[in-house]
């Protein structure tokens, strides 16, 4: 499904809030000034407040599961919006996609 391309200056939080920040591993190619973000690169969150029961289990990395299927850069497939992601805590339990509320809209990849 095509969309526009995530970014590293994109504006994505947790399933809780928090924010989540895409590092981008090869900033070679950019959107709008920011690094595009690729399947590999690495989504950190910081302060989310999740808990399950007393225990806190906040979100502190994202896994991305898919990206575009026909446009890459450095050889890895774009992300975009909406994005085939999941957040997950420390301990690897999955809590839900995460939320791009802001990406550029000018390029859209497929």
């Amino acid at each position: 499904m095509p969309g526009p391309v995530l970014h590293t200056g994109a504006t994505v939080t947790c399933p809780h809030g928090a924010p989540l920040n895409v590092v981008a591993a090869s900033p070679r190619v950019t959107v709008l000034g920011a690094p595009a973000a690729v399947l590999t690169d690495q989504g950190l969150v910081t302060g989310c407040p999740f808990t399950v029961g007393t225990k806190l289990q906040p979100c502190v990395s994202t896994k991305w599961l898919a990206g575009a299927a026909r446009v890459t850069a450095s050889g890895q497939p774009l992300l975009i919006n909406p994005t085939g992601a999941v957040c997950l805590s420390a301990d690897q339990i999955p809590a839900g996609p995460p939320i791009v509320s802001g990406s550029q809209t000018r390029v859209v990849a497929a």
